[in-house]
């Protein structure tokens, strides 16, 4: 037989692991100690725009390690849990450590607590996470930057939350981004909203065509970011009914009529 969880730590999946000496916090490096250089995998650029029926997420595929591009497939758009997505920018090997960790640790809270986190709670432990890896993000390694999109069943609507790298916590309105490359295009998200109205009030397929438009942009202005020709990229949603998958054939239909 398996081995009965402990329900003493109250939810707090990260307790659990340090009791079982499973979870160690990255260590800082000792003064006067140079440590290597480190070439990371990192993933740019990640768009989160509301739409009628919640928050759409769309990312390129390319992950690069200094001026190489290392792998052209990332997922960088992952479910947290049933109603909530993130979006990853940055370091993608402790990004992906990372969300790991936050799927169980919704998942224990809510198996131990028998009811879901709420969603306060779920913000909460994102930026304890991001404040968690603040040392090796210092160092030089290690620093990611996510776009968290939920869907609010209390208040009926989706929400968009980005972070800094200490964990501090912000509310978009319209729109969130991530990654190099969208530094480059931050003004034409205002663009748009001023000639074409709130994200909020446009279709899926309006939303889609305006973030194939926004990646290719990107893609142009910063090599970091790849284009819409060679690969598609990835896209979800999250709305009333969960988390929905934006096929590849739902984006060629949408790039095709961009003519690009």
């Amino acid at each position: 037989m398996g081995e009965r969880l402990s329900t003493n730590h109250s939810g707090d999946f990260m307790a659990l692991l340090r009791a079982r000496g499973l979870w160690r916090e990255p260590e800082a490096v000792p003064a006067g100690q140079v440590r290597a250089p480190v070439q990371e995998v990192h993933g740019t650029t990640v768009i989160a725009l509301k739409y009628r029926d919640g928050v759409l997420n769309v990312g390129d595929r390319r992950a690069t390690s200094a001026n190489a591009i290392m792998y052209d497939r990332a997922e960088k758009i992952l479910p947290l849990d049933d109603y909530t997505l993130i979006a990853i920018a940055g370091s993608y090997a402790r990004a992906m450590e990372i969300v790991r960790y936050l799927q169980h640790s919704f998942k224990y809270y809510a198996r131990t607590q028998l009811q879901e986190m709420s969603l306060e709670g779920k913000l909460a432990e994102v930026s304890r996470a991001l404040a968690g890896n603040l040392s090796m993000a210092l160092q030089g390694i290690g620093m990611f930057i996510p776009v968290v999109s939920a869907y609010d069943l209390d208040r009926g609507e989706g929400r968009i939350f980005f972070y800094d790298g200490m964990g501090a916590r912000f509310e978009s309105v319209e729109f969130g981004a991530a990654g190099s490359g969208s530094e480059r295009i931050r003004g034409v998200f205002d663009y748009i909203l001023k000639t074409k109205g709130p994200f909020h009030e446009m279709t899926l397929e309006e939303a889609l065509r305006e973030c194939l438009l926004l990646l290719d942009i990107a893609a142009d202005l910063d090599s970091a970011t790849a284009g819409i020709e060679k690969v598609l990229p990835i896209a979800r949603a999250v709305t009333a009914e969960g988390i929905l998958e934006i096929t590849e054939e739902q984006l060629a239909e949408i790039k095709k009529s961009l003519k690009l």
